[in-house]
């Protein structure tokens, strides 16, 4: 009888060998098409990374845009903004849909491009060429168009913040033709053309009676966003008023502001900005990322009362609602090395982000040790480090502990092989990491045997527990992975809450080979 060691019916799924080399030039395994091309929709927000500038990025998209059905890329641009919550690479993969299939463009258009960012979000790259034209074409200005017809004149002026394009840059390209009085003034006011003032929506004549006010105090500011008033000799009574007014997100971006400004002496007002940050219908509909609202506790001033910071607190909780409850053991691994000290959603100039891929990280891990209290969080880089975390912790405490973690280089297998040292039992391993392991590989030192180290600790591991499952969050936008897709491998990217619900998924045993891509391909068009 053959040597059952050898060849065993697990023993294809084990062996595989590294197919690839990552950006940091360790082993690796290659994502195929569809797998890479989410990984980059979810996470690519087209800025330069540690490893890979921002235009690497976008030819990747683009070239991968190519390889995969049409179908998959309307199913892709739908899942990444509605539960990816990203903005750009959704509109490049709208972008690509009007060359290749305008009709599934048209399909999916108006649940992608959902607001008024978005929608200059895909005229930009509409202009930009990069998918083959200059110019909209006469399928994406008729969709554009039906777009700004479907929305009411104060959605329009309000959306009208922003620029490279404007609103107005966007009117000037597709000439949609007024259906009222109101409209045909409002379209004249935005390209500064000559317009009935008289005719204005009445929220626009208020904006202009507001800006035209000598007496300061005296005419109440408008309910606009935010960026149109801010230029503008304001009052503490002003700002108050600005502040009821707030959407959710302005609410929580500009805490300190509204501190400068006194908006916190009313108690009364205070209170009502703590109830918005805690309400649960305008958390989901703001679509925060739970680092976000890390981000805004960390950063909130000492003139922010404490109410306002416990609301931030509540939001988190909501925030992280989808965490899963695992019956059974929880390691959870952030990354803390170097290149996870970079910026998250990538370098821009003049407009990066202070969040940084470990503070992303530490989240996740700080999450799933608040709704497990018995994991075990092992934080690593170029080898495991001791953390000793309180469950009882709110998540903003532990999170900030593991972030304040030094640099070092990228093993991904060294909690693993921990694990394995202690002879460790357990049932999920979730790692959260931008997957470019390079110490623990062949030439540095370690023997691989052809595979990476992660895939040989885990292993090991599995012998030991063979019910055990292992998730791979990823939160950069690579091509490769660690430990490549199997029944009890999943790999996922992105740094939205829906990182959570997989991970819920999993714990239950209700995942499938290759979960992530067919979460995708199971979007309704």
């Amino acid at each position: 009888m053959a040597n059952k060691a050898l060849f065993g019916s697990a023993r294809g799924g084990w062996s595989a060998k590294a197919d690839a080399r990552n950006e940091a030039g360790g082993l690796a395994y290659q994502r195929t098409d569809k797998q890479a091309l989410a990984q980059l929709a979810a996470t690519g927000c087209l800025g330069a990374t540690f490893y890979a500038s921002a235009d690497e990025q976008l030819d990747r998209v683009l070239e991968l845009a190519q390889r995969v059905e049409p179908e998959f890329l309307a199913r892709l641009a739908i899942y990444a903004r509605q539960q990816g919550h990203m903005k750009d690479t959704p509109a490049v993969l709208c972008a690509v849909l009007s060359v290749r299939s305008p009709g599934l463009l048209a399909e999916v258009f108006d649940r992608v491009i959902d607001n008024p960012k978005m929608l200059r979000n895909f005229v930009q790259v509409m202009r930009s060429g990069v998918v083959g034209r200059r110019s909209l074409g006469s399928l994406p200005k008729r969709l554009v168009v039906q777009w700004l017809d479907a929305r009411s004149d104060d959605q329009l002026f309000r959306g009208s913040v922003g620029a490279d394009p404007s609103l107005a840059d966007v009117l000037r390209m597709v000439h949609p033709k007024p259906a009222t009085a109101s409209r045909e003034a409002l379209y004249g006011y935005l390209i500064g053309r000559d317009h009935n003032r008289e005719a204005l929506p009445e929220l626009v004549q208020h904006y202009e009676k507001f800006k035209r006010n000598t007496n300061p105090g005296k005419v109440a500011p408008p309910d606009v966003p935010f960026q149109l008033l801010t230029a503008l000799p304001l009052t503490e009574k002003d700002w108050a008023q600005i502040a009821r007014n707030a959407s959710w997100q302005m609410t929580r971006m500009n805490l300190n502001t509204l501190a400068r400004h006194g908006v916190f002496k009313d108690r009364e007002l205070a209170g009502q900005l703590a109830n918005r940050l805690r309400n649960p219908r305008l958390v989901e509909k703001a679509r925060v990322f739970p680092y976000q609202l890390m981000v805004a506790y960390a950063n909130a001033g000492e003139g922010v009362p404490h109410s306002v910071r416990d609301a931030l607190q509540d939001a988190m909780e909501l925030a992280i609602k989808n965490a899963p409850r695992v019956a059974g053991k929880v390691y959870v691994c952030p990354d803390v090395s170097g290149s996870m000290h970079w910026p998250a959603t990538g370098s821009r100039f003049g407009s990066s982000t202070a969040v940084r891929c470990l503070d992303v990280a530490a989240l996740v891990a700080a999450t799933v040790l608040r709704k497990n209290p018995e994991a075990e969080v092992i934080p690593f880089k170029e080898d495991v480090v001791k953390l000793r975390l309180n469950p009882r912790d709110t998540v903003m405490t532990n999170a900030e502990k593991i972030a304040r973690v030094s640099p070092g280089g990228t093993n991904c297998s060294a909690p693993l092989r921990e694990l394995n040292c202690r002879r460790a039992v357990g049932d999920l391993v979730v790692f959260v990491s931008d997957n470019e392991s390079w110490i623990d590989s062949p030439e540095y030192g370690r023997f691989g045997g052809g595979r990476t180290e992660t895939i040989n600790q885990w292993s090991k591991f599995k012998a030991r527990n063979p019910r055990a499952r292992m998730v791979c969050i990823d939160i950069q936008p690579h091509g490769t992975v660690q430990a490549r897709e199997r029944e009890d491998v999943v790999n996922v990217g992105g740094f939205s809450d829906q990182v959570f619900g997989l991970l819920s998924t999993v714990a239950a045993g209700r995942h499938s080979v290759d979960h992530w891509v067919r979460e995708v391909e199971q979007v309704r068009l």
